[in-house]
């Protein structure tokens, strides 16, 4: 009789055999399972043995899985993938007796309004967690997806279909300049703008090699070109503060905490006078109510600080 591969298998295994995958490595590989390095060995020479298959080779970059390795991760993660869900959602969430970490990673255009705001009212409610506010990189989604990172929250990057998109708000676009700046409107045409650079943030996977307001006035036959360009809003504002560079920004930007700018309304047509924000997680985690909490704590602080920001402007 052939020797049944699951029931004398010990599932502990599959865990590690899972994260080996992911990371190829065995140093991050224990560091996400929380072993020693040497039981990570004694783990895969047991699948090793189990399996009859070298299942991961080392090489100059740490380790290569083989042709069964990879089509057995590729069989059973949704299969694990699942079981994790149904025990998720199986447990009650109370936020006040969670006492894990929360990693969330915020693009730039979130990071730089958002996170006081948004981590007194996680740490009010979950005192016992602790509360990791990241920014978005080219590899958060890779960390989305193999469980370093819970959820990301900025633009919709085009992410992989195990990445579930979840609405959360659909900010206003908005200009910003320095007080002395020569165009003194308070909402202003595209075409008030010939001519100035643009001083304009990166939001990594989003428009690393381009700006959304340069394809505006362009589209517009109007002249402008990129004058400064950074992942730190803090850098962009200190160059607008010193220039006659415009920063495109949303009615989330706290404006309150910079009385040498000024905040310009931009009258555009609708279909791209409004950004949408989404929280991003992986399929697996959808019904996971710690997801759950936490979309509505984020979709609360945004909604906040965007009609915070715009009553103080209407004033």
């Amino acid at each position: 009789m052939a020797k049944d591969l699951f029931y004398s298998l010990d599932l502990n295994l599959l865990r590690t055999f899972l994260v080996l995958s992911q990371e190829l490595n065995m140093r991050k590989a224990s560091q996400r399972l929380f072993v020693s390095q040497p039981a990570i060995s004694q783990s895969l020479q047991k699948l090793r043995n189990h399996f009859d298959d070298e299942l991961f080779v080392k090489v100059p970059s740490g380790l290569e899985a083989t042709h069964f390795a990879n089509e057995l991760a590729e069989r059973i993660t949704p299969h694990l993938d699942g079981l994790a869900s149904a025990l998720n959602t199986s447990q009650e969430f109370t936020p006040s007796q969670y006492d894990s970490k929360i990693k969330i990673a915020l693009s730039p255009v979130v990071l730089s309004c958002l996170t006081g705001i948004l981590f007194h009212r996680l740490r009010e409610q979950a005192p016992l967690a602790e509360i990791e506010l990241v920014g978005w990189t080219h590899n958060t989604l890779d960390e989305i997806n193999k469980g370093d990172v819970i959820l990301g929250v900025g633009y919709d990057v085009g992410a992989s279909k195990e990445i579930y998109l979840h609405h959360l708000i659909d900010l206003k676009a908005r200009v910003f300049v320095r007080q002395a700046h020569p165009i003194q409107k308070k909402v202003a045409k595209p075409a008030d703008f010939d001519g100035y650079e643009i001083a304009s943030f990166i939001n990594p996977g989003w428009n690393d090699r381009y700006s959304i307001a340069e394809q505006i006035m362009r589209s517009q036959g109007l002249k402008t070109r990129i004058g400064f360009r950074s992942e730190m809003i803090i850098a962009i504002i200190d160059i607008v503060q010193h220039t006659d560079m415009f920063m495109p920004h949303s009615n989330l930007f706290p404006i309150d905490q910079y009385p040498n700018l000024r905040a310009i309304d931009v009258d555009i047509d609708e279909a791209v006078r409004t950004m949408s924000v989404y929280s991003q997680y992986h399929l697996k985690n959808r019904n996971n109510p710690l997801i759950h909490w936490l979309n509505n704590e984020i979709q609360t602080a945004l909604e906040f600080q965007a009609n915070k920001i715009d009553s103080i402007l209407a004033i």
